[in-house]
C-alpha cells in the first residue's frame, strides 16, 4: 500500500510517500511545503494545497496518514497547525482517499522505539529503516516519513482503526 504521511502546518508542511511490499519498504519522494510567514494565510493554504494535490496526481497513493494536533500551552499554535491540517484532510477527500491520523508518541515509538524520543532520534532511524543515503531534512520531512512508515506497521486492511483513527 503506497501511503502520503504529512506533517501538518502553515509555515512548514512535510509530506512523504512510502510504501512497504513483502517486509521492504519504498521511498517515492519526501521534502516540505516551506511558505513565508509575512505571506498571506490564504496563499500559504493555496500553496500546500497545490503541492498535496500534486503529489497525490504524481505518486497515486492509496491513503493519507496525518499526525493528530497536539494541544500544549500554545493554543494558536495549534490554531495554525488545524488550517493546515484541514487543507490536508480537503485535498485527500477530492482525491476520495482513506485518512488515518497517529499521535506523535504512536508515530515516535513505532520508528524509534520509544514515544519520547527526540526529533534527531526519530530522524536517524528513518533513516535506517528506510536505507536513505542521507539523513532526511528538514525535521518535518523526516516527520511525515516516520508518521507514512508508523501507518504502514499498523495498519491492517480489515479493521478501520489499527493504532490510528480513520477520519
Amino acid at each position: 500500500m503506497k501511503v502520503l504521511g504529512i506533517d501538518p502546518g502553515t509555515r512548514i508542511v512535510g509530506y512523504a510517500v512510502v510504501d512497504q511490499e513483502m517486509g521492504q519498504f519504498h521511498t517515492y519522494t519526501y521534502g516540505a511545503v516551506v511558505t513565508q510567514p509575512h505571506t498571506l494565510l490564504s496563499q500559504r493554504l493555496k500553496a500546500i494545497y497545490e503541492t498535496l494535490t500534486k503529489i497525490m496526481v504524481d505518486f497515486q497513493p492509496q491513503a493519507v496518514a496525518i499526525e493528530k494536533i497536539f494541544y500544549g500551552k500554545n493554543l494558536q499554535t495549534a490554531i495554525r497547525t488545524g488550517e493546515g491540517r484541514g487543507v490536508a484532510l480537503l485535498a485527500a477527500a477530492m482525491f476520495q482517499l482513506p485518512v488515518y491520523e497517529y499521535d506523535a508518541t504512536k508515530i515516535k515509538k513505532s520508528v524509534a522505539g520509544v514515544g519520547s524520543a527526540h526529533k534527531t532520534q526519530v530522524q536517524a532511524m528513518v533513516q535506517a529503516i528506510l536505507q536513505l543515503p542521507q539523513v532526511p531534512n528538514p525535521l518535518d520531512a523526516s516527520d511525515a516519513l516516520a508518521i507514512a512508515i508508523c501507518h504502514l506497521q499498523h495498519f491492517q486492511p480489515n479493521i478501520s482503526e489499527a493504532g490510528g483513527i480513520l477520519i
